[in-house]
């Protein structure tokens, strides 16, 4: 397997018993077949539809394989990639009922300490509702691309949030996972995936990485609040998005809206406060959902010529599922399965995984699956040892 620091990998594919291998050992890959449209037909598995607009960002899929697509034939057979929009109906609906509620709880209460701990509430709401936009952007709630289209756009508004820009993004790094120079989710100047990405920092980013595993929670909690806001107003800058003028105004009309109410309802510095807790609470628990997902995996160099089914599950990683953590984690703990059939519908990740999990083993492919803490030592301890350089090395000169 093709990664940045072969020590990480092998760290990686023996740290813990969860870590699924045949006893046959590694397999690499296999025979390409129908080699005309395959990459076309992964990029319309990653949007559920012909490729357009925000869709058709996704680029250097790597190729299907007969073993993909007997285990898609496996799925389908089970009709697990059929839409559930009654599933998706009732949960839209439970969540805005949790934020109506959220809010009026508000109109009751002029208690600071009561309104701190509605932020804590509407925060899980939040990430609940960004769990249901993250479906959307997979196309996995409806069969019209227009009703998934509008639910996400609604969505985008609740949240602050700038639909096209997430969804090009998202697309490119599900086309290709922890690979370097195509994952956007890799690509952050203020952390660090090898110690060569260490060690070529500069400046006050060159001091962050340096504790990149002391601040990597703190800037998860900042990510929410600050990061992905900046990022949607830089692309509005420069893009128009897929709905022009749309989603300029809806994304402009959340922070009138989100401000507006709070600083009605609440005294000057109860509303600051309340600011405070909620995003940030919102900022660390989507970051405590979405980094177990691939950070600590195996990076892949650009242009390795691994398989769309290697690559994706060799570079997930799943946590072991209970009720408490499906909930929290919008399913999204069922990471490789997720990323093998990204429109599968959410509440059918479970099944699949009945039906992923020995098919990996079968044929020698790594299925990494660890508890909740487990994951995020996994995490701390890959961050700690990229960074390391920079806690011995001299300053490099300009």
């Amino acid at each position: 397997m093709v990664v940045t620091d072969q020590r990480i990998f092998d760290r990686w594919s023996s740290m813990t018993e969860d870590t699924i291998f045949s006893p046959t050992g590694s397999r690499i890959g296999t025979p390409d077949i129908s080699a005309e449209n395959l990459r076309q037909g992964i990029q319309e598995l990653l949007s559920d539809g012909p490729t357009n607009g925000a869709n058709g960002t996704a680029q250097a899929v790597g190729s299907w394989t007969e073993d993909y697509q007997e285990l898609t034939g496996l799925i389908k057979q089970q009709g697990l990639l059929t839409k559930q929009p009654g599933y998706y109906a009732v949960n839209i609906m439970v969540s805005l009922g949790m934020l109506v509620l959220g809010l009026f709880f508000l109109t009751l209460t002029s208690s600071l300490w009561l309104q701190l701990l509605d932020a804590v509430f509407l925060a899980t709401v939040f990430a609940r509702i960004a769990f249901l936009g993250h479906d959307s952007g997979h196309r996995q709630m409806f069969r019209s691309t227009r009703w998934n289209d509008m639910t996400g756009l609604a969505i985008g508004f609740l949240l602050g949030m700038e639909r096209t820009w997430w969804v090009e993004k998202h697309n490119r790094h599900h086309s290709n996972p922890n690979q370097i120079g195509l994952d956007p989710d890799i690509d952050i100047p203020v952390l660090a995936f090898s110690e060569e990405d260490a060690l070529s920092k500069r400046g006050f980013y060159r001091l962050i990485v340096k504790y990149q595993s002391w601040l990597f929670y703190p800037m998860l909690s900042m990510e929410g609040m600050f990061g992905l806001r900046l990022a949607g107003v830089l692309y509005l800058l420069r893009h128009k998005g897929k709905y022009p003028v749309v989603e300029q105004l809806l994304f402009a009309g959340h922070f009138v809206a989100y401000f507006g109410i709070l600083f009605y309802l609440l005294p000057t510095w109860h509303a600051v406060a309340f600011i405070g807790v909620h995003q940030l609470l919102f900022g660390l628990h989507m970051g405590l959902v979405f980094a177990p997902n691939h950070k600590g995996m195996p990076i892949l160099e650009s242009g390795n010529d691994m398989d769309y089914l290697t690559q994706q599950v060799s570079t997930a990683r799943n946590i072991k599922p209970n009720p408490l953590v499906d909930f929290m984690y919008g399913g999204l703990n069922y990471q490789v399965e997720h990323h093998l059939f990204p429109n599968m519908p959410r509440n059918r990740l479970c099944e699949a995984k009945k039906i992923v999990q020995p098919f990996c083993l079968a044929r020698s492919l790594p299925y990494h699956e660890t508890g909740v803490l487990g994951a995020q030592r996994e995490i701390l301890s890959f961050f700690h040892q990229t960074s390391a350089p920079l806690r011995g090395a001299p300053y490099p000169s300009s």
